[in-house]
């Protein structure tokens, strides 16, 4: 049977700030990836979050990103490959600390936001998540962005990688995602973005934005649920991939 992963970034909400409806997605998802404190939530929230991801059986991942609440950390930085290693461990550290307490572990990281998508095409600077990663715990699963060089470095330090797709974006043919400022990065076919996941769990392909096929791994599928009508189309999709038989499941259970 066919297995794969449905993620979801959680713990974004700070002091008063309320973001994402993380009490709804949570039901439907098999993974959640937890903010660190950095680009968005804070120790309450991280704290709350952890213990509502026990609760509910889901994979705990963090979710560490550059230092820029008001970017939402998705502004890119210079930064260098000591810096974002040191980054991803104090991160890492937090929230581990909120996880040991309540005798969990934390599954996997995903990096968020600017820091995901440079790492995703910067060798150097993937290299050092990877080990900022292994240097706390190796047996912690690195998500990352398919066919990128986060998955590349992963392997190389010697951890355990899973590879992403996204439900509601556009690839190049290079299998990179499509920048959202350029017309149609975005999906708002709902019928249309359940197709494309199903095909790429099943098939291992999607449709560039340019027409041609593109082999992809879709071991995890990042969900988005920030509103009332995402939050329906991530019942959605769960709700497809088991109609075809294909079996929602945390990383843990099957990246080995």
């Amino acid at each position: 049977m066919i297995q794969v992963d449905l993620n979801s970034d959680l713990g974004e909400s700070f002091g008063n700030y309320k973001i994402g409806l993380d009490e709804s997605v949570i039901q439907f998802v098999s993974s959640a990836n937890i903010a660190c404190g950095w680009h968005g939530g804070d120790p309450l929230v991280m704290q709350e979050t952890v213990a509502m991801a026990k609760v509910q059986g889901v994979g705990i991942g963090a979710h560490p990103g550059y230092p820029d609440l008001m970017g939402f950390g998705r502004r890119n930085m210079t930064v260098t490959p000591k810096e974002i290693k040191a980054y991803v461990q104090y991160q890492l550290g937090a929230l581990m600390a909120f996880v040991m307490s309540i005798g969990e572990k934390i599954q996997h990281v995903k990096p968020h936001g600017a820091m995901y998508n440079m790492a995703a095409k910067d060798y150097s600077l993937a290299k050092g998540i990877a080990e900022a990663i292994y240097a706390v715990d190796k047996d912690i699963i690195l998500l990352g962005l398919a066919n990128s060089e986060m998955i590349r470095a992963g392997e190389a330090v010697g951890l355990k990688v899973a590879s992403e797709v996204f439900a509601d974006r556009a690839y190049n043919a290079d299998g990179t995602l499509v920048a959202r400022t350029l017309p149609g990065a975005v999906i708002h076919d709902t019928d249309l973005a359940i197709a494309r996941v199903v095909r790429m769990v099943k098939e291992g392909k999607v449709t560039a934005i340019t027409g041609e096929d593109v082999a992809i791994n879709a071991q995890s599928i990042c969900v988005h649920g920030d509103n009332p009508e995402a939050v329906a189309f991530v019942k959605q999709i769960r709700k497809a991939l088991e109609d075809e038989g294909i079996l929602i499941s945390k990383l843990g259970n099957f990246i080995r």
